[in-house]
């Protein structure tokens, strides 16, 4: 982590936060009142003072688990939550989210991607998680910007635009998360042996795949059930 500059850690938590906050504003749009929202604000302060101290303590290091560590006590919970989120209160909460939210909430996916870039010039990530790579995630995040400004002129959201840009978004999220399983240290890794994707076991960029990552895959979900599913 010494190759690693102090204001990469800063961005990110930033980052993390912002997402958290956009989340939150969609929430509260919806009403602090209902079920889902709370459950929102009591669960997300909880599972990051949770996840900071797993990471901190250096729980997530031992790699040797199976099934590992990190998906199971950081992954697993989360995608458990979005399931229910989306299952169980559909009419209530997930269809009257605002589309607009959740689309500009994909512009923290910007400074993901160059605090992966950042991380791999620390050898703390593999070359094939980055836009160098094999990643090319940060289109989502600029995407999100341009479809923020086109897809909502008027009184009607421009249906087309917005799945189009949900489906491509959810299509490089899924390649970037793959690329990461299978570059983490652990019984499962399958590739970049020499450069392995060793960041997320540790603070605070363990909070990508047990905060960040989520939202996002939530705001997609969300939006394309209200876009494709729902007319």
């Amino acid at each position: 982590m010494d190759a690693v500059p102090g204001y990469v850690s800063v961005i990110f938590l930033v980052t993390a936060f912002l997402a958290v906050w956009f989340l939150l504003q969609a929430a509260k749009s919806v009403g602090l009142q209902t079920l889902p929202s709370k459950i929102l604000l009591f669960f997300l302060p909880l599972w990051i003072i949770f996840q900071c101290v797993l990471s901190i303590g250096g729980f997530y290091q031992n790699t040797d688990t199976m099934p590992p560590r990190l998906f199971v006590f950081g992954i697993l919970p989360p995608l458990v939550l979005n399931l229910t989120l989306l299952i169980f209160f559909r009419p209530g909460f997930i269809e009257r989210l605002p589309l607009q939210l959740l689309t500009l909430l994909h512009v923290v996916r910007i400074p993901v991607e160059l605090v992966l870039y950042w991380l791999f010039l620390g050898t703390m990530v593999p070359r094939a998680m980055t836009f160098a790579g094999w990643n090319y995630d940060i289109l989502t995040g600029i995407l999100s910007l341009l479809v923020y400004m086109t897809a909502f002129r008027g009184n009607n959201a421009n249906r087309a635009i917005l799945i189009a840009f949900n489906l491509i978004g959810l299509v490089l999220l899924l390649i970037v998360v793959s690329i990461a399983a299978l570059s983490v240290p652990s019984p499962i890794q399958q590739f970049a042996f020499e450069q392995p994707n060793r960041a997320v076991l540790t603070f605070p960029y363990s909070l990508l795949p047990t905060i960040v990552v989520p939202i996002v895959l939530f705001a997609h979900l969300a939006s394309l059930w209200k876009l494709f599913l729902r007319r």
